[in-house]
C-alpha cells in the first residue's frame, strides 16, 4: 500500500464510517481497485477504525464526560439516567461480543470473499434505510434494555462488508421508536468498546508475532497517514451525520447504496 492509497482510503473510511453507506464495503471496493489484500488490508482496516473511534471521542466528549461523571457519582440513585445509558451500551455489546469470540475467523473469511457480498449487503442497507424512513412507530423517551439488545443484534449482523453499521443500527433504532436525536448518539457511542477491544487484541497479536509479521507489507508511514486522514475526516462526518439523522434524510443514502450495490452486482454477473 502506497502513501497516496493510504491517504485516500483513510479519508474514505472516516467519511463512510458515520454516513450510512458502509465503511467496510467501501474499503473492500477500494482495496479491490488498488489490488490490496490479506494481512496488509486487515491491519489497515483496524487502524483506521480506531482513528474514527477517536474522532467519536472528540466530537461527543461532552456526552462521554456526562456518562463518566454519572457513573462515579456516589450521591446519584443506583439507576440514574447516566448508569441506565451505560447499561444499555453494555447490553448492546453482547451480540457483537459473541460474534467476536466465536465467529471471528468466519468474519475475516467473509472480508476476503470478494465484492459479491458487498453488493448484496449494500442493497440490504438500502432496504433498511428506506424502511426506517417510512416507518412511524410510537416514539419512546429512553432507550430500553430490550431495544439496546436488538440494536446490538443489528450491529453484530453489520459485520458483513457492505452492510452499514451506522445505517443498520440507526435504522433499527428508529423502527423501534427511538428518537432521531438520541439514536445517532447511541449508535456512535455503542461502537467504541468493541472497536477498542479489537484494537487491543490486534496489538497483543502484534506483540506476540512481531510488528513486521502483524502489519504485512504496509509501512508505518502509510499506516500513520491513513490513521490521520481517517481521524480528521471522521470528525467532520460525525458532526454531519448527527445533523442528518435529526432531519430524517437517511432515505437519500438508501438510494445511493442501492445504486452502488446494483452496479457491483451487475459487474460481477457480466
Amino acid at each position: 500500500m502506497t502513501e497516496l492509497q493510504a491517504l485516500l482510503m483513510g479519508l474514505l473510511q472516516g467519511l463512510t464510517e458515520y454516513l450510512p453507506v458502509s465503511s467496510s464495503g467501501h474499503l473492500t471496493i477500494a482495496s479491490a481497485l488498488f489490488g490490496i489484500g490479506g494481512e496488509e488490508n486487515l491491519t489497515f482496516t483496524i487502524a483506521v477504525h480506531v482513528a474514527t473511534v477517536l474522532s467519536t471521542l472528540v466530537i461527543l466528549w461532552r456526552e462521554i464526560v456526562w456518562l463518566l461523571r454519572g457513573l462515579v457519582d456516589t450521591k446519584a440513585p443506583l439507576m440514574s439516567p447516566e448508569r441506565r445509558y451505560i447499561l444499555a451500551i453494555i447490553v448492546s455489546m453482547i451480540p457483537i461480543g459473541i460474534v467476536g469470540v466465536f465467529f471471528k475467523d468466519y468474519v475475516e473469511a467473509i472480508f476476503g470473499s470478494g465484492l459479491l457480498i458487498v453488493g448484496l449487503s449494500l442493497i440490504m442497507t438500502s432496504a433498511l434505510l428506506t424502511l426506517s424512513y417510512y416507518a412511524r412507530p410510537r416514539q419512546k423517551e429512553d432507550i430500553g434494555l430490550m431495544q439496546a439488545f436488538i440494536i446490538g443484534l443489528a450491529q453484530s449482523v453489520a459485520v458483513l462488508p457492505g452492510l452499514s453499521r451506522s445505517g443498520t443500527t440507526i435504522a433499527t433504532g428508529l423502527m423501534l421508536g427511538v428518537k432521531k436525536e438520541k439514536m445517532a448518539q447511541f449508535s456512535f457511542l455503542m461502537v467504541i468498546p468493541p472497536i477498542l477491544g479489537e484494537a487491543l487484541l490486534s496489538i497483543l497479536k502484534a506483540a506476540k508475532d512481531g510488528a513486521e509479521a502483524a502489519t504485512g507489507d504496509i509501512s508505518m508511514t502509510a499506516l500513520a497517514i491513513g490513521f490521520l486522514a481517517a481521524f480528521i475526516s471522521g470528525c467532520m462526518a460525525c458532526k454531519w451525520m448527527i445533523s442528518i439523522v435529526k432531519k430524517g434524510k437517511l432515505v437519500y443514502f438508501g438510494i445511493y447504496c442501492a445504486i452502488v450495490g446494483c452496479i457491483i452486482l451487475g459487474s460481477n454477473l457480466l
